[in-house]
């Protein structure tokens, strides 16, 4: 992806979370210059890839396979017992824009359509291979209500409903007419060993430096001063 386009998806994504009345923290709005003025104090931010994200799956086409994320509190998957056991992301899902199918070895999570559009989910459940069952139907938390789905079903989620994702089911998320607002609350984070792709699939994206960096992505930190 190019600099230039990463930028605009920046740009856009939090004109709209204002757009939704959400608030994010000051550190979203850092640019290049305010990090290099930061030390150690901000090192969870660092350590812990807060901060925007912006996926492409490794399919160059930000459009139709696409994910901007913005992760606001993680704890440690490596670190001692009895730190931070949660994780927190805001995440925006453009119309018909997919966040291609895959499943977490480690991390439940929560998904919420916070606002916009509809949210549509599509699931699968996995064999001992790890790969898609496309016979057996799944069972979900729907905001607390056990719910069915076919395998390769879609659940369709208006503003305000939430799902519960355990680990081992296969989802793929995608916009339902519009652009969605989505909140994930879940278990520690781990992006660089708790994704498992039905297909081969990048997580971060190759970067060609067409411009400066509005604000650096979570895996970009310079180290402290």
């Amino acid at each position: 992806m190019e600099r230039s386009q990463i930028n605009a998806i920046i740009r856009e994504g939090i004109e709209f979370i204002r757009q939704c009345s959400f608030c994010l923290p000051p550190f979203a709005f850092w640019t290049p210059d305010d990090w290099k003025r930061k030390g150690h104090e901000c090192d969870e931010i660092r350590n812990r890839m807060l901060g925007w994200d912006v996926a492409d799956f490794g399919r160059g086409d930000f459009d139709r396979y696409g994910l901007l994320l913005f992760t606001l509190r993680n704890g440690d998957p490596r670190g001692p017992a009895g730190g931070k056991s949660y994780c927190e992301k805001a995440l925006i899902c453009r119309d018909n824009q997919r966040a291609v199918m895959h499943f977490h070895w480690q991390k439940m999570e929560d998904i919420i359509n916070r606002a916009g559009a509809d949210l549509v989910i599509q699931l699968y459940g996995s064999d001992e291979n790890e790969e898609i069952e496309r016979d057996r139907a799944v069972t979900v938390s729907v905001d607390g209500v056990e719910t069915e789905v076919p395998a390769g079903g879609l659940l369709r989620l208006k503003p305000g409903q939430s799902v519960s994702l355990v680990q081992g089911l296969y989802h793929e998320i995608w916009g339902g007419g519009g652009t969605v607002l989505v909140g994930e609350v879940s278990a520690v984070n781990d992006d660089m060993a708790d994704n498992r792709f039905a297909e081969p699939a990048g997580r971060f994206p190759e970067i060609e430096e067409d411009e400066p960096p509005l604000h650096y992505l979570c895996n970009e930190y310079p180290p402290a001063r």
